[in-house]
């Protein structure tokens, strides 16, 4: 059951792991697009995670890790 309110420190980590993703795929040369055609998602969604308007489910952090060619543990440290 999903705690309503989140917890303060919880939106805090999502910005943090968007602004880590942002980095790396900026790192790796690749577009917004580039990288949701990679990973088979739409480019809006990319932008979603970046800003932390939503968050990547596991599967979606294991495929933008390999995408941008950085291990899982630095994306969500």
């Amino acid at each position: 059951m999903p705690l309503d309110p989140m917890p303060d420190w919880v939106p805090a980590r999502r910005r943090e792991i968007g602004m880590r993703l942002r980095e790396a795929r900026l790192a790796a040369n690749l577009t917004q697009m580039q990288l949701a055609e990679r990973i088979g998602r739409d480019h809006r969604t990319i932008h979603r995670w970046e800003y932390a308007q939503r968050a990547p489910n596991l599967e979606d952090l294991l495929l933008l890790a390999d995408a941008v060619g950085v291990p899982l543990a630095d994306l969500v440290r």
